[in-house]
């Protein structure tokens, strides 16, 4: 495939802001499906809970390798509007469209409302995944600029957590509030109906206002001329994926590191109910503290990158985020904590929440970073741009691991004999004491091994960078000119590395 390198250049304000506001679809569907999507269909349309668990592993597990497939695709698409725009285009109003249905199943048989559940699910993630990963390997494409990369990933990082936690927020304090008929608002149906809806648009919204405002970009985008390749070929080319040391550094510290944040995020509901005994109300603020650390990730990840390069930032930001996700408790058993129902316990949680997820997801911003940076390095080895491909065998793993972290809750919560249908402030001591230092002990082991292998990560920083566009880019010149690449774009003239116009090119 022959086609050229990106521009290194600044990304425009307005185009960072369109790039990750695209994401607010993705933050929908995963809030939706993590926290709503078993209580809607075991409470309010009867489907046995085990078998609503069985569907989203079904899907989840199909649409793992659906991103391989639209990543390679999109990597071999030639199009009026370049690689990644059609798919983002034509995947805007299926989503919204199956996203409603998902939630407006038949009733009645729950054989066939399991069918539809499995169906529709597939077919939301699917659809989903066509906007995703396309849209995702548009940043390397976008700039070549090593921090830059960072600051249009941190963008796209910030829209997805908003728009989850917004939703989710609006969902629980303002739909799903309790009323006359329904004293445990969670139980009214006609709440998810208008869920569904406001998310359906917003979604869909998203996704449009996301393609149209990168639209303008399409012209510094690399030119391909692909070539035609078999379904079996595709699966080759995901096996090579794996073969880049440097991807496979990014993608195993990616085991570890999604695991422990999917482990966080399935015991907070038990450690702050249980351990720390917050009412239900109380524990709903937490999302405030994790917008707030999102926002701080974010100039984490920028300032880290300028500052001293992507993986020491990286690798730093991996081991203090387990460290400031056990300091609570170390610090409680240490006996310089505040005990339970001091007005100082909440604040300082909060704070401590905010700085841990601000490491936390400053860890994914800059590793998707890294992952940008692995697309050149993969262009020099095997001649070829492939960032759908790179970007879709790290969704791959994401989805793989994302139940691992459920799971590893089940074998805590049996390991220390959590009791079942238990009243808060009435579990032993030493079963709350078991419960947060064996989640600890998994936290720091997993953030550290995290770490380890993002210090593994064999790609240099800016300096290596910088050598290795220059080095690409005298290849290129010395290339044959693109087939047909006048004609792919008309009307527009050629830019030159530096993203200027150049119409002697």
């Amino acid at each position: 495939m022959q086609l050229t390198s990106p521009a290194q250049r600044k990304v425009g304000l307005r185009t960072k802001l369109a790039y990750g506001f695209g994401s607010i679809a993705y933050g929908i569907k995963d809030n939706g499906f993590q926290t709503l999507l078993l209580l809607y269909y075991n409470q309010i349309v009867g489907l046995r809970a085990d078998l609503v668990g069985l569907a989203i592993l079904i899907a989840l597990v199909l649409d793992a390798f659906v991103d391989p497939i639209v990543g390679h695709f999109s990597d071999h698409t030639r199009a009026g509007w370049g690689r990644r725009h059609p798919f983002m285009y034509a995947a805007a109003v299926p989503v919204g469209l199956l996203y409603l249905l998902l939630w407006n199943p038949p009733t009645g048989n729950q054989t066939v409302t399991l069918i539809y559940l499995v169906g529709v699910a597939i077919a939301v993630r699917t659809a989903i995944s066509c906007y995703e990963v396309p849209s995702s390997a548009l940043a390397p494409e976008l700039t070549a600029d090593y921090a830059e990369r960072t600051s249009v990933l941190g963008y796209r990082y910030l829209f997805g957590w908003a728009g989850g936690m917004v939703m989710t927020l609006l969902t629980f304090i303002v739909l799903l509030a309790p009323t006359p008929q329904y004293p445990n608002g969670q139980l009214n149906p006609a709440g998810y109906h208008t869920y569904a809806w406001i998310a359906a648009i917003a979604m869909t919204a998203a996704i449009l206002i996301s393609s149209l405002g990168t639209h303008d970009q399409i012209r510094h985008l690399p030119r391909a001329n692909p070539e035609r390749t078999s379904l079996g070929e595709t699966f080759r080319g995901i096996g090579r994926t794996l073969g880049n040391r440097a991807f496979l550094m990014l993608f195993v510290s990616g085991i570890f590191g999604f695991t422990a944040q999917g482990l966080t995020f399935a015991l907070s509901v038990y450690v702050n109910t249980y351990f720390w005994v917050f009412p239900a109300k109380i524990v709903g603020l937490f999302i405030v503290a994790v917008m707030a650390g999102v926002v701080i990730a974010f100039g984490i990840a920028s300032f880290g990158t300028r500052k001293w390069g992507k993986r020491p930032t990286g690798v730093t930001v991996m081991v203090l985020y387990p460290i400031f996700g056990v300091l609570p408790f170390v610090m409680r058993f240490a006996g310089l904590y505040p005990v339970n129902g001091d007005p100082l316990l909440f604040p300082l949680l909060m704070l401590n929440v905010a700085i841990a997820t601000s490491f936390g997801v400053a860890g994914s911003i800059l590793g998707a970073s890294m992952m940008s940076d692995v697309v050149e390095d993969a262009q020099q080895q095997t001649g070829r741009r492939s960032e759908g491909l790179y970007f879709a065998g790290m969704f791959f793993m994401q989805k793989c691991v994302s139940g691992l972290g459920l799971y590893l809750t089940g074998v805590i919560l049996a390991l220390v004999h959590f009791p079942t249908g238990a009243t808060p402030g009435t579990v032993k001591p030493e079963v709350l004491r078991n419960l947060v230092t064996t989640y600890g002990g998994a936290l720091v082991a997993l953030g550290l091994l995290a770490a380890y292998f993002v210090h593994r990560f064999p790609l240099g920083g800016r300096a290596e960078h910088e050598r290795r566009l220059a080095e690409l880019a005298r290849a290129e010149s010395h290339a044959a000119p693109l087939p047909g690449s006048e004609s792919e774009f008309p009307g527009e003239e050629l830019t030159d590395r530096g993203g200027r116009l150049n119409p002697a090119e």
